[in-house]
């Protein structure tokens, strides 16, 4: 089969499967970092580094960075964390239709608790434009909360304008950066950004492992959600799992070092693949064309029943939905919706998303497949 769903998740790279393979056994360092004796302090020691790895991806200071368990969970402390802080000063939040599920059900938990959330509307190219933002924004609003790139479409929000408008007002802002990291330039020291969620499996790190930035200058204030021995500041209570950790570090340390030259050769298999298929009848690209990453295109094919499409390309792995709503064959895309499609037309889009193993043999024998099939099956 190919492998072209690497926005759902990505295989471990080997190296730092590798890296590890240390901390598991007793023949490494596999103590709790939370220990004094001298098994705690290797592994403490490693997650400390592991640290400074992931947050030099993005400029920033690792103080800043909490552990979590992935960018769910980052999200859902972000975004409840601010509500249950700052209630007192307002009960206003902003999104928008096109978020993750993680965000949008940690809203609609919060309207049912008395918070008021307004869900921007993207355009029809599923942008949020800055002045969207600016013109919901309220005397009680506390927090706005949108991603970077979206998991669905790959289009790229003016994070660092809306941030700007956000700061201005003293809002604090949170990004869910997953889609964005390692294949877009972030810069945390410039950035007016208050909160960030990354997450380790989307970038050849292991699942079950992620982080969230917490601004220091000017310092964002959460309510933990979890309660215990109060490690990671107080934020983030329960054993530290080390081997995921410095998994996620060395994912991290090898994206920045590799990204460049990464991102020059995905830009360029995701153009082979669109150029060939552009001209078909009945076959659209959803999103904004240009203000896009280079590693996500999702398309739909109006002429092609879904169920015939899905029995030719059997042999490629790829997208009918965002990942988070696979459990439900019946629901469409949430996004496409939002941008205006139909649900005809939502449920005959299909996400194609490109990684590091992705090689350009691969690129042309899926289009072979995509096209054979367009010419026996379109009405």
């Amino acid at each position: 089969m190919i492998y072209l769903d690497y926005a759902s998740t990505a295989p471990i790279d080997a190296r730092v499967a590798a890296k590890m393979f240390h901390f598991l056994t007793k023949a490494g360092a596999f103590g709790n970092p939370s220990s004094q004796h001298g098994f705690g302090k290797p592994a403490r020691l490693a997650v400390e580094a592991a640290r400074r790895e992931v947050a030099s991806l993005f400029n920033a200071k690792p103080e800043c960075l909490i552990w979590t368990s992935g960018a769910t969970e980052s999200n859902n402390l972000a975004i409840k964390g601010v509500a249950e802080f700052y209630q007192r000063r307002g009960r206003h939040i902003i999104t928008s239709q096109t978020e993750h599920r993680s965000v949008l059900d940690v809203c609609t938990y919060l309207m049912q608790r008395g918070f008021e959330v307004t869900f921007l509307k993207p355009t029809g190219e599923g942008i949020i434009e800055p002045e969207m933002v600016q013109n919901a924004f309220r005397d009680d609003t506390i927090l706005v909360s949108l991603m970077h790139v979206n998991n669905e479409i790959g289009v790229i929000q003016d994070i660092q304008k809306i941030a700007q408008l956000t700061r201005e007002r003293g809002i604090l802002f949170h990004v869910d950066a997953v889609q964005s990291t390692g294949k877009l330039h972030i810069d945390l020291t410039k950035w007016p950004i208050d909160l960030m969620s990354f997450s380790a499996h989307k970038l050849y790190g292991p699942k079950g492992i992620g982080a969230l930035y917490v601004c220091d200058n000017p310092k964002a204030r959460l309510s933990p959600l979890f309660h215990g021995s109060g490690q990671e500041q107080n934020l983030r209570s329960g054993t530290l799992p080390t081997h995921q950790i410095v998994g996620m570090g060395e994912a991290y340390r090898i994206a920045k070092e590799e990204m460049p030259l990464e991102l020059t050769r995905l830009q360029s298999l995701q153009n082979l693949f669109w150029e060939q298929l552009r001209d078909l009848p009945g076959v659209y690209l959803n999103g904004h064309p240009t203000q896009r990453v280079p590693t996500v295109l999702n398309l739909r094919f109006e002429n092609i029943e879904k169920e015939h499409l899905m029995q030719d390309l059997e042999s490629l792995a790829f997208s009918t939905s965002a990942a988070c709503t696979a459990g439900n064959h019946l629901e469409t895309s949430h996004v496409l919706r939002a941008m205006g499609l139909h649900n005809e037309l939502a449920y005959r889009s299909y996400r194609f998303s490109f990684g590091r193993d992705t090689t350009e043999a691969e690129i042309n024998q899926a289009v072979l497949l995509i096209q054979q099939s367009h010419r026996e099956r379109r009405k």
